[in-house]
């Protein structure tokens, strides 16, 4: 008869598989006898079933498994105790220790679209949208009543006080600056708040002003672009035209500077020459006015190619070769001789070259 069949007697058969044979044992022996006695013989019922089920609810509520995208917040006796990090733990059975667990890496989004007044008094509709995520899970279990509800309203709080700081042009065109400042001032209220939040990203995406003056606006934004081409078109023309003046200004600059090199390089020279002259014209005055006449007229020949004779006569002055410009090769006819040597007075005074009287003229135009 097996030992469980009802009716039998297992220990007088001797067959209880619970029991040990022989009246020696080790250590593993000692530690299953408890087992033994809940299992074996002896009067069982209902008790050692709840014994049972008593130690498999202390293994599952000691046991916690947190996922990665989680974190454990450990309450012992109602108390923050510590945070559990992913990954198997243990703890002390309820109600000793209980874990609250918060999905610390779910992106949350916050949109809204508000009316805003601007530093210059003019209302426009900002959107703005917010992303954030749970940073410090003590903080936002325990820090504030409802931080969902707390980022809302500091979101909206500091885009309004970023926008009322600046006129409507930076609103509709510059928002990259003004949501860098609004994320910036909206995680430092978090923080202040002890929300446990962490603001991930932050933008306006949208910013317009209402529907009833929306043409008026339109009109404005086409000024403000015909301004921006103007301009720009201005800046290309100035970088064009700026160059080649500064240019022209460095070129008529270094004209000047070698004009006025080459004047006072004149007259210095000039100055020197009459100096010599006069030291000449000291030691020998005759001949030196003779010379300064001769070289005179002989300066006025060579700018001038015909030369009106005394006695009428025209005759065409060819100059020598390298002088005026020609090559040419022939031979210039020779002059009068009271017009290549005037003939000076023996007195010393001042030479002068005889003149034909006025008759000698008028019979030779005859």
């Amino acid at each position: 008869m097996a030992w469980n069949i009802p009716g039998g007697s297992s220990k007088k058969d001797g067959r209880n598989p619970w029991q040990r044979k022989g009246g020696g044992g080790g250590v593993i022996d000692n530690l299953l006898d408890p087992l033994r006695g809940l299992f074996g013989g002896g009067g069982g019922g209902p008790g050692r079933w709840i014994a049972v089920i008593a130690v498999l609810w202390l293994v599952y509520n000691c046991f916690v498994l947190i996922t990665e995208q989680q974190r454990g917040v450990v309450l012992r006796f109602g108390t923050f105790a510590r945070v559990m990090q992913p990954g198997p733990h243990l703890k002390l059975p309820w109600p000793l220790e209980r874990v609250i667990k918060v999905n610390a890496t779910q992106i949350k989004t916050f949109s809204d679209n508000v009316p805003v007044l601007t530093r210059d008094e003019n209302i426009v509709q900002v959107e703005i949208n917010v992303q954030y995520r749970v940073g410090d899970p003590q903080r936002y279990l325990f820090g504030t009543r409802d931080g969902d509800q707390v980022l809302q309203q500091a979101a909206l709080s500091a885009m309004r006080e970023q926008v009322g700081r600046n006129d409507l042009d930076t609103v509709l065109g510059a928002r990259d600056a003004l949501a860098v400042s609004a994320r910036q001032q909206l995680q430092a209220s978090l923080d202040a708040y002890r929300t446990g939040l962490v603001v991930t990203q932050l933008n306006l995406p949208n910013a317009r002003p209402p529907e009833q003056v929306k043409p008026a606006f339109d009109d404005v934004n086409s000024a403000q672009q015909e301004r921006e081409r103007l301009t720009s078109e201005a800046r290309a023309y100035a970088a064009r035209v700026v160059p080649e003046a500064r240019g022209e200004a460095a070129r008529v600059r270094t004209a000047a500077e070698g004009y006025k090199t080459a004047s006072i390089a004149r007259a210095t020279g000039d100055a020197t020459r009459f100096s010599l002259l006069l030291d000449q014209y000291q030691l020998a005055p005759e001949v030196t006015r003779k010379r300064l006449w001769l070289e005179t007229v002989q300066q006025v020949l060579t700018e001038n190619r015909k030369v009106v004779g005394g006695d009428g006569r025209q005759l065409i002055y060819v100059p020598m070769p390298g002088q005026g410009g020609t090559t040419s090769t022939v031979t210039p006819p020779l002059l009068p001789a009271d017009m290549v040597a005037p003939t000076v007075n023996a007195t010393g005074s001042d030479a002068r070259p005889e003149r034909s009287t006025r008759s000698s003229r008028e019979e030779a135009t005859r």
